[in-house]
């Protein structure tokens, strides 16, 4: 109950860091900092000459599944017009894998993720095309293998050069296509052989509108909340069905992986979980969009019995899919918040250290004659991304959530 307590306190409080005397800003254009920022979504081929060579001495296997296919998200931020800073992260769709072991049926895989932080330097060829070099450091995480409690291939956890080059097409001033390749080297003391990865993908600018165009937004008749406060309760009696769907794992008949591979589950799960939740508009498009930033604590009970509380703040990004007279419907979803977690590790899962992320999403409704009111489920996940090697994951259960606007 202090826990409760506390939770209460933080959230009737909030509101006074949320008020201000500023002149009224309706949020309809980008802060400088956004309007010169982009995103970058990319997919092709990751290579690493894994082999029988970085396995212990007695350890061997003829046959290697390779899956090939891959992906890196940037997020980006324009220092100048041809230089950027870059954060992002890349990883296979899935994990490379050692083949029957010893020639008795063990399978085991190496799971590779790399976290960046880079600069990248555009070189303009003509008005469309310019090509760019890109260097940084990765945060490389392995989880390698044990069998019969004997480490195989150990874990390992080490920062890395990386560099890269490409080159783009400009679509428009918002769109660019690109053709990537991005390296790090071999490291002979954490037994990690190199990496490459050959990407097509395309960048998304964000592009600033004019004073006339973000007067009229602000004109129409649009409902978008400046702030929102929500108190959420979940409970894992009714299941993690949700949680599982949308991490494509939900069992169904035949199906042992039946759902959209957009959110995640995690190995340590919430019996009971109550959240407080804080959030404020930072910008909002003509009608369908909008970003926000939040704030929340959560206080959950693992189905172990063990106490866990947790603050984090988060974006928001929200879209409006059906709005109506009565009521305007939305989908949210809310991810790498960073967040603060009581315990290391729960349930005697390797969840990880003490600072991780907080992702969220959900589904709900703004109603009342004024929009004063809200409700939603919604799901939630806590992990480090594997930037570290211990990274199971808790699982939130659908919270219900209310809410009041103003």
């Amino acid at each position: 109950m202090k826990k409760i307590g506390y939770l209460l306190f933080i959230f009737f409080t909030i509101p006074f860091f949320g008020q201000d005397n500023k002149k009224e800003n309706p949020k309809t254009k980008f802060t400088n900092f956004l309007a010169n920022s982009y995103y970058s979504l990319n997919f092709g081929g990751i290579f690493y000459p894994f082999s029988n060579d970085n396995l212990i001495d007695g350890f061997a296997t003829e046959t290697f599944s390779k899956n090939r296919f891959s992906g890196r998200l940037l997020l980006g931020h324009k220092i100048k017009e041809d230089l950027s800073v870059q954060f992002g992260t890349m990883r296979p769709a899935s994990w490379f894998k050692y083949d029957n072991v010893n020639n008795i049926g063990y399978e085991r895989s190496v799971w590779i993720n790399a976290w960046s932080l880079s600069l990248k330097k555009d070189f303009k060829i003509n008005p469309k095309f310019n090509l760019f070099a890109e260097v940084g450091v990765a945060n490389v995480t392995r989880f390698g293998f044990s069998i019969n409690d004997q480490v195989i291939y150990e874990d390992a956890h080490f920062a890395s050069l990386l560099y890269g080059f490409g080159v783009q097409y400009r679509l428009s001033n918002k769109w660019r296509l690109s053709a990537n390749g991005t390296f790090l080297p071999k490291s002979t003391k954490n037994n990690q052989p190199s990496i490459s990865q050959a990407t097509l993908g395309f960048e998304y600018h964000l592009q600033q509108v004019d004073d006339k165009t973000a007067a009229e937004y602000a004109k129409n008749d649009y409902f978008f909340p400046k702030n929102i406060f929500q108190v959420s309760y979940g409970t894992g009696e009714i299941g993690f069905g949700f949680n599982q769907f949308f991490g494509m794992s939900l069992p169904v008949g035949d199906f042992e992986s039946f759902g959209i591979p957009i959110f995640w589950v995690g190995d340590v799960k919430a019996q009971h979980a109550l959240s407080l939740t804080y959030q404020r508009l930072m910008y909002r498009s003509e009608k369908i969009f909008s970003l926000d930033w939040g704030a929340s604590a959560t206080y959950f009970q693992s189905r172990e019995g063990t106490d866990v509380f947790a603050l984090s703040i988060f974006p928001v990004l929200r879209f409006y899919l059906w709005r109506k007279p009565t009521f305007d419907f939305y989908a949210n979803y809310s991810i790498i918040g960073p967040a603060y977690i009581s315990k290391s590790d729960i349930d005697n899962s390797k969840t990880g250290p003490n600072i991780t992320y907080q992702d969220t999403m959900g589904f709900g409704v703004f109603f009342g004659e004024k929009r004063e009111y809200n409700f939603e489920l919604r799901i939630m996940h806590y992990s480090n991304g594997n930037i570290f090697t211990r990274n199971s994951g808790v699982a939130i259960p659908l919270q219900f959530t209310i809410g009041k606007t103003f």
